[in-house]
């Protein structure tokens, strides 16, 4: 299984030399879902077709993932959260929508959170599905609970190791984090495992990238945000683990900083909660979308 059932598949330029792919399907308002890691636009496969009843739902590969173009990273800004942003702003207009609502997981969801804050007037919603932005990430890491992301300081080392490391067991890598963020394995099957498997192996440079933008570049790009005091104009839901007292910090607190119109609810699943508890998501976005 590589794209989500009754979908047109699309290849879509958006930027000099980038390509994205991006799965379309339904008639409406336009919504736009962005996949996180180690996966591509298939994670939204359940989502999306309820969605797609009454909205035009378009599912890209984000930039250095699945089937979309993995440009090389020259100069530290190919896989910034901006460019990548850009992208998805670029896709709905080639798409022929100027304003558009956006819901993105994981690193999907700092592409969204970017958009947001970049570009406000194309952005009508948003939803950000269990991550915490950028800057805030590396504040709340500490401690030995910090292993838990051991692939984030892994990946933000200076480029040859974490290549040349995921490289020489990829698979072992990659699904390590598909085994462990899951409490439902059921939720994701034999072939959509295989699938998320081989695009990330075929994409493990660009992979390295994005994540090593999140300790440089985009940190950088987040300050200047938060020093502007920019925020997100949009009404906004954040979705996350129901992790109880032992996240350590206030979540909500965290997002409401950037998200005035902020709605923070927790999910009693997994990571990986739109292949986990699809009708949940696919409640808490249309509460998002009459708002």
């Amino acid at each position: 299984m590589t794209t989500i059932t009754g979908f047109e598949q699309l290849s879509v330029p958006v930027a000099d030399g980038v390509t994205l792919r991006a799965a379309v399907g339904g008639t409406g308002s336009p919504v736009v879902l962005l996949h996180g890691f180690p996966q591509t636009h298939l994670m939204w496969r359940h989502v999306a077709a309820e969605l797609a009843t009454d909205h035009t739902v378009i599912c890209p590969d984000l930039r250095g993932y699945g089937d979309s173009d993995k440009p090389e990273d020259t100069d530290g800004t190919a896989y910034a959260k901006r460019t990548m942003a850009a992208d998805i702003v670029s896709l709905a207009r080639e798409l022929g929508h100027e304003r558009f609502a956006l819901a993105g997981h994981d690193r999907g969801a700092l592409v969204a959170f970017r958009a947001g804050l970049d570009h406000p007037d194309a952005i009508t919603h948003l939803a950000l599905l269990d991550t915490v932005p950028t800057l805030d990430m590396w504040g709340v890491l500490h401690g030995v609970d910090a292993a838990v992301a051991f692939h984030l300081y892994l990946m933000a080392q200076p480029p040859g190791l974490p290549e040349t490391m995921i490289a020489a067991a990829p698979d072992a890598f990659f699904a390590s984090f598909l085994d462990g963020w899951t409490r439902d394995p059921a939720a994701i099957p034999a072939p959509v495992r295989a699938e998320y498997l081989r695009a990330s192996r075929e994409a493990v440079p660009s992979i390295v990238a994005d994540y090593r933008a999140s300790a440089t570049i985009d940190i950088d790009q987040d300050r200047a945000s938060r020093a502007a005091g920019t925020t997100l104009p949009m009404p906004v839901t954040v979705l996350a683990q129901d992790w109880g007292a032992v996240l350590g910090y206030d979540a909500s607190a965290v997002w409401r900083a950037w998200a005035p119109d902020l709605v923070h609810e927790t999910v009693t699943c997994g990571h990986f909660m739109a292949e986990e508890a699809p009708a949940d998501i696919s409640k808490a976005l249309r509460s998002l979308l009459a708002r």
